[in-house]
């Protein structure tokens, strides 16, 4: 049996997708894992992938592409199933993916969805309400044949060593970005914390992709050390892995640590609700107002001035998590 995957949104939510696969690569001969163009590099971090096809939807994504017959053509072309899960967001329809599917022969498709599907779905499942975004993937492939074969947490091909870029000792990383600002803690904020951090013993590596060099070498400081741009997916997986705790935002790098077990300090705008986006399956806590004005609305821009739900986290309640998670461990 020939299988595809999609999940065609960012880096964090194909992690999340990571125990569904296994579930269906345990009974499939192939796997094939249709994304988009910023989930591919987390895609060939998961175990059970064979493949993975690469396509930006109309539907999806921040800055999605205009609709071309001529580049819907060429994926139909290009996708060879039996058996398709389209996994989505709980806000999100299946339903464009799996007019696609249709019209590349898939035969059997499985969905979440509240609209009526008429003949796009053979399965039209729904989700349990408030379920996390992971537990929902599995949940979804259970119905449609692929029971859990292990115990659904995230994980990953095993990540490289990085010593490399660490340096000897414990650490504790820091990763100031976000995917969208309105995730973001402050850069003053991040700061203040790497100092705090390290006035209390610890060794902090501050992380952060190529476009946000400038943000990691302000939050690094003196007191820290800046990985900035320097780790592509593999790397900051290994990177992660060695930490003793990870402080992020609600963005990729919390799924990836929770992938490679290391617990997170979560800096979470309640943008959208945390008990569907949490650290899942590793020690975590939740900092941030998680009634705030902003919440449930999904934005990418904080609605609310002054960032209110992430920027009263001081450094001392972040550095207080740190040691909280670390004394657990």
């Amino acid at each position: 049996m020939k299988a595809l995957v999609t999940r065609l949104d960012s880096f964090g939510d194909v992690l999340l997708a990571g125990p569904a696969v296994r579930a269906v690569a345990a009974r499939a001969d192939h796997v094939t894992l249709l994304c988009g163009s910023r989930g591919a590099p987390a895609a060939r971090l998961l175990p059970g992938v064979d493949e993975v096809l690469v396509w930006d939807a109309p539907w999806g994504g921040f800055r999605p592409p205009e609709v071309s017959r001529g580049d819907i053509d060429r994926l139909v072309d290009r996708i060879d199933a039996d058996t398709a899960l389209i996994l989505t967001s709980f806000h999100q329809s299946p339903l464009p993916t799996a007019l696609v599917l249709r019209l590349a022969g898939v035969r059997h498709i499985a969905a979440d969805s509240v609209d009526y599907p008429g003949s796009l779905l053979d399965l039209r499942h729904r989700r349990a309400p408030h379920a996390h975004e992971a537990e929902a993937a599995l949940d979804l492939a259970e119905a449609a044949g692929f029971p859990r074969p292990d115990d659904g947490r995230l994980r990953v091909h095993p990540p490289p060593r990085a010593d490399h870029l660490t340096g000897p000792g414990p650490y504790v990383v820091l990763h100031p970005g976000a995917s969208v600002p309105a995730r973001a803690w402050s850069p003053e904020r991040s700061a203040e914390a790497v100092r705090e951090l390290a006035a209390a013993g610890h060794r902090v590596l501050v992380t952060g992709g190529p476009d946000e060099r400038d943000l990691t070498a302000y939050v690094a400081g003196r007191y820290g050390t800046d990985l900035g741009g320097r780790t592509e997916a593999p790397e900051l997986s290994g990177v992660l892995a060695g930490a003793g705790v990870v402080v992020t935002g609600n963005t990729a790098p919390a799924h990836l640590a929770a992938a490679v077990g290391t617990p997170v300090v979560s800096l979470f705008a309640p943008v959208v609700p945390a008990e569907r986006w949490r650290p899942y399956g590793v020690p975590y806590v939740l900092l941030g107002d998680q009634n705030a004005p902003c919440a449930d609305t999904r934005a990418r821009d904080c609605p609310v001035p002054g960032h209110p739900c992430l920027n009263t986290v001081t450094a001392t309640d972040v550095a207080a998590a740190v040691e909280k998670l670390l004394g657990e461990a």
